[in-house]
C-alpha cells in the first residue's frame, strides 16, 4: 500500500537544547531521555529552575553590592559636574528603555509563537481523536450488525425454510461466515482508552496553554507601564513616582527570572521529547496497543505492510459471498416461499451497507491520515512551540537587564531629581521671580507687613494718601500693573526700579539688591520734586 511519508527532521535547537547536561538535585548525572513520570529526571528539570534560581540571588546581591558603593561615595557637587550626570542617568534610562522594548518585543513574538504550535497541536489531537472514534463507530457497528440484526433475519429465515434443507445450509454458511467477520473485527484495536487520554491531554493543554498564554501577555504589558512610569517619573523629576517604580521594578526582576526558571525547564523538557518522540509513544502506548501497530502509525513506510490487511481482505471476501448467497436465494427461494423476501432483502441491505462501511474502515486504518496528524503535532511542539519558548527566555534575560538598569540608576536619578530644589537654594525668599515664592505668594493669603524690595509699591500708595491729588499717572500704573500681572498674578509686585529694563536677573546678590533699592529712592525723590506737596 503506497503512503508517502514526510519525514520529521528535528531542527537544531532542539539538538543543542537536548545536550544541555541533566543533573538531579545531588548533582548525579541523569539520562536526558524524556520520562516525565520518573522522579529523577522530574529532578533534573529542576535544577535547571534552580539554576535560574541562582542566578535570580547573585543579580540582587550585585546590585545590592552597587548601590551600597554609590549610596556611600560622596557626591561632588561642583556645578560643571551637573550637567555631565544629567545627561548620563538621561541616556542610560533610554538605553534600558530600548532594551525593555526589544525584550517585549521577543517576548511578543515568542508567546505568538508558542501559543500557534500548541493550537496546532490541539488540532492534530483533534483530529486523531475523530479517526479512532471513527474506527471504534464502524468496528462496533459492524459487530452490531453481525451480531444481532443478521441474526435476527436468519432466525425468522430458518423458521420458514425448516422444509427445506438446501436452504438452511445456505442460512448456516450465512451465520458461519458472520462469525468469521465478528473474529476479524476483534482484532482491529478497541481505542475508547486512548481517545480518553488524548482527550484529557487536549484539555489540560488547552487550560494551562490560555493562562500561560495570559500571564505573558500581563508581564508584557506590566514591564512597558513600569519603564513609562519610570521615564514619566525622571522627566517631571518626582521623587514618589520614582520610588514606587523602582520598588515594583524589583518585583518585576523577580518576575522575570521566575520566567525564565519555567521557559528554561519546559524549553529542555520539550527538547528531550522532540529527540525522540518515536521512543516515548512507544513506551507509553505499551500494553494499550499492539507495538506493530504503533510503529505502523508512526513511521508509516510503504514497505511496511498494514497489520490490518489480512483482517480487511477477509471482510471484503466474506461480504462477497454472503452477497452472492442471498442474491442466490432472493432468486430460488422467493418464489416457492414469498414471506422470506423481505427478511432476505433486509440482509441485502444490511451487507450493502457493511460494505460502505468497509470501504471508510479501510480508509480510516490506512497510516496516511493519522501520521500526518503526528507530524503536524511534532511540528506544533519542536518548531514552534519550542522555537517560541526560546523567544521567551530571550525577554526574560534582557527583561532582567533592564530592571538591574533601572535599579542601578536609582540613585543618581533620585539626586537628579533633587537638582530642581537645589537650583534655587541661592534665591531670596522674598524674590517674586522665585517659582518657590510665587507658588506661595499664589496658595497663601499676604499678609501685613512684606519686608520686600519689590512691595514699594505699598510705601508709595501710603505716602500717596497724604496727598491724593499728586499721584502716579494712569499710564505707569497701568504698567505697573500689567508687570505684576506676568510675574506673580498679585498687584503687590508693582516694580517701579524696573520700569523699561525689561525683566531682571531670576538670582541677584545683596549687592544688587542693594543698588535696586538706591534706585528706587532716586525715583521716589524725583517725584516728590515733580509733585511738591
Amino acid at each position: 500500500m503506497p503512503a508517502a511519508r514526510v519525514e520529521y527532521i528535528a531542527p537544531w535547537w532542539v539538538a543543542w537544547l537536548h545536550s544541555v547536561p541533566h543533573l538531579g538535585l545531588r548533582l548525579q548525572p541523569v539520562d536526558s531521555t524524556f520520562r516525565p513520570r520518573d522522579e529523577s529526571y522530574q529532578e533534573s528539570l529542576l535544577f535547571l529552575g534552580l539554576v535560574a534560581v541562582i542566578g535570580l540571588g547573585l543579580n540582587l546581591v550585585l546590585l545590592a553590592a552597587y548601590l551600597v558603593c554609590v549610596c556611600g561615595c560622596r557626591r561632588d557637587d561642583a556645578a560643571q559636574t551637573k550637567r555631565p550626570r544629567s545627561c548620563c542617568v538621561t541616556w542610560t534610562a533610554v538605553v534600558a528603555a530600548l532594551i525593555c522594548c526589544t525584550a517585549v518585543g521577543a517576548g511578543f513574538y515568542g508567546n505568538s509563537e508558542a501559543n500557534d504550535g500548541v493550537y496546532q497541536l490541539l488540532y492534530a489531537l483533534d483530529n486523531a481523536n475523530h479517526t479512532f472514534s471513527g474506527i471504534d463507530v464502524l468496528v462496533s457497528g459492524t459487530t452490531q450488525k453481525m451480531k444481532v440484526d443478521l441474526e435476527q433475519h436468519l432466525a425468522r429465515l430458518g423458521e420458514i425454510f425448516a422444509a427445506r434443507g438446501d436452504y438452511l445450509q445456505t442460512l448456516k454458511f450465512l451465520q458461519q461466515t458472520a462469525g468469521s467477520i465478528i473474529v476479524q473485527m476483534a482484532g482491529v484495536p478497541v481505542w475508547t482508552e486512548v481517545t480518553e487520554e488524548l482527550t484529557e491531554l487536549a484539555n489540560q493543554t488547552s487550560f494551562v496553554e490560555y493562562y500561560r498564554w495570559l500571564s505573558y501577555l500581563l508581564l508584557f504589558v506590566l514591564d512597558l507601564v513600569l519603564f513609562l512610569l519610570a521615564c514619566l517619573g525622571l522627566a517631571k523629576r518626582s521623587r514618589c513616582l520614582l520610588a514606587s517604580t523602582l520598588c515594583c521594578g524589583v518585583l518585576a526582576l523577580l518576575l522575570s527570572w521566575m520566567s525564565l526558571a519555567a521557559d528554561a525547564a519546559a524549553a529542555v523538557g520539550t527538547s528531550d521529547f522532540c529527540a525522540a518522540p518515536d521512543t516515548f509513544i512507544l513506551n507509553i502506548t505499551e500494553g494499550q496497543v499492539r507495538p506493530e501497530v504503533t510503529r505502523y502509525y508512526l513511521y508509516c513506510s510503504q514497505s511496511a505492510s498494514s497489520p490490518f490487511q489480512q483482517a480487511l481482505t477477509v471482510f471484503q471476501r466474506s461480504l462477497t459471498s454472503m452477497q452472492i448467497q442471498v442474491a442466490g436465494l432472493l432468486q430460488f427461494a422467493v418464489p416457492r416461499f414469498p414471506t422470506a423476501e423481505k427478511d432476505l432483502l433486509g440482509i441485502q441491505l444490511l451487507l450493502n451497507s457493511s460494505e460502505s462501511g468497509l470501504h471508510q474502515l479501510t480508509a480510516l486504518l490506512d497510516c496516511r491520515g493519522l501520521h500526518k496528524d503526528y507530524l503536524d503535532a511534532l511540528t506544533g511542539i519542536c518548531y514552534d512551540g519550542l522555537e517560541g519558548l526560546l523567544y521567551l527566555g530571550l525577554f526574560s534575560l534582557l527583561a532582567a537587564l533592564a530592571f538591574s538598569i533601572m535599579i542601578c540608576l536609582g540613585p543618581g536619578a533620585w539626586k537628579h531629581c533633587a537638582t530642581r530644589d537645589r537650583d534655587y537654594d541661592d534665591i531670596d525668599d522674598d524674590d517674586p521671580f522665585n517659582p518657590q515664592a510665587r507658588r506661595i505668594a499664589t496658595h497663601n493669603p499676604p499678609r501685613g507687613q512684606l519686608h520686600s524690595f519689590c512691595s514699594y509699591s505699598s510705601g508709595l500708595g501710603s505716602q500717596g494718601s497724604l496727598h491724593p491729588a499728586q499721584t502716579i499717572s494712569n499710564a505707569p500704573v497701568s504698567e505697573y500693573m500689567n508687570q505684576a500681572a506676568l510675574f506673580g498674578g498679585n498687584p503687590r509686585y508693582e516694580n517701579v526700579p524696573l520700569i523699561g529694563r525689561g525683566s531682571p536677573p531670576p538670582t541677584y546678590s545683596p549687592s544688587m539688591r542693594a543698588t535696586y533699592l538706591s534706585v528706587a529712592d532716586e525715583h521716589l525723590r524725583h517725584y516728590r520734586n515733580e509733585f511738591p506737596g
